[in-house]
């Protein structure tokens, strides 16, 4: 029996190292990085509006080569806002675009066939209002009369007339001009306008624009940011398995933007020092997830009541807007992430 001890313990031995080999080869196939698919990339052309903090996962989706993983050769087209992305979708320039949710309403009730792939930012405090301190814009009710500069058809324009709302201000009292995204800083600084409505990185270059008279409001208390990925209606559902692989790799560029922030936020490298100390200083406030949520298909159609009252589409009736979101690519990597009742 004592010689059969030593035998025994040696099988012993032997069996547990064979299950840590077996252990650290399985942790190993679990966190190497797939090798890109066989044969040429499909090319997938990304209109993104990269100097805002919502394209985060498509920029470390194609930076960290998560794009490149699943086969695909992103190529993206840069554009100052959501609105002028999705115009290059429309017009075939683009196959798929970063966009707020006004863009999207926009699109629908022109007929015009636009669908959601994902949700995959959203933030509370990034729209709000610049004003002139100089022309009497010190709070919200003083904007009373006050020219503002906006982008017409975008979330800017939506959080302008939601705020303007709040302070029982008719849109009648106060006068739109409209500008690009990226003319509104010179426009206020010049004094062309009184206040300037939009989103950041622009919010702080208005302030700059005008440093020491500047008076900014946030809005976010009338609107909640939301950043998507959408595409052409007829593009998006016959090509399943490209969605599949695009969700697969924002899911990834998502998990980055969260879990590496100092990394992530480099990827906007262009960015002035004073809007880096602004963007870390916002970080831990920005939700980064790849998602379809019930909220998206109610803010929708809120905007679109909005766009209707205001007479910014030809279209008078209220959309379908379940058919605005593309719903099989992510549940079929993701089920809990959808959240659109149907």
């Amino acid at each position: 029996m004592n010689g059969a001890t030593p035998v025994r313990r040696a099988v012993w031995v032997a069996a547990m190292l064979l299950l840590l080999a077996l252990a650290a080869t399985a942790i190993w196939r679990l966190h190497a990085r797939p090798a890109a698919p066989p044969g040429p990339a499909e090319v997938l052309r990304l209109a993104v509006n990269a100097e805002y903090v919502g394209s985060c996962p498509v920029l470390a989706a194609r930076a960290h080569g998560y794009f490149a993983r699943e086969g695909i050769d992103a190529r993206l087209q840069p554009y100052s806002s959501g609105k002028a992305s999705l115009e290059a979708v429309l017009q075939g320039r683009a196959d798929l675009g970063t966009v707020s949710d006004i863009p999207v309403v926009l699109a629908s009730l022109n007929k015009q066939s636009v669908v959601i792939i994902a949700s995959i930012f959203e933030a509370q405090r990034d729209h709000g209002i610049v004003g002139r301190l100089d022309r009497g814009v010190s709070t919200p009710a003083s904007l009373k009369g006050k020219r503002i500069g906006v982008t017409l058809g975008t979330s800017g324009h939506f959080t302008l007339d939601a705020f303007l709302n709040r302070q029982k201000l008719l849109p009648a009292e106060v006068t739109l001009r409209n500008y690009t995204p990226d003319q509104l800083a010179g426009a206020l600084a010049r004094g062309e306008v009184d206040a300037a409505a939009g989103w950041e990185p622009f919010l702080t270059g208005m302030t700059h624009a005008i440093a020491g008279k500047a008076a900014i409001f946030y809005g976010e208390d009338v609107y909640a940011g939301l950043f998507n990925v959408a595409g052409a209606g007829d593009y998006v559902r016959k090509r399943p398995a490209t969605m599949r692989k695009v969700l697969r790799a924002l899911i990834a560029g998502a998990r980055f933007c969260r879990d590496e922030p100092d990394a992530a936020r480099a990827l906007f490298a262009k960015a002035s020092a004073s809007e880096a100390a602004r963007l870390q200083a916002a970080w831990h406030g920005y939700q980064f997830g790849i998602v379809l949520d019930q909220g998206l298909l109610l803010a929708l159609e809120d905007e679109a009541r909005w766009a209707i009252r205001n007479r910014l589409a030809e279209g008078g009736d209220m959309p379908n807007f379940l058919v605005a979101v593309y719903l099989d690519g992510l549940e079929a990597l993701a089920p809990s992430a959808v959240t659109v009742i149907h």
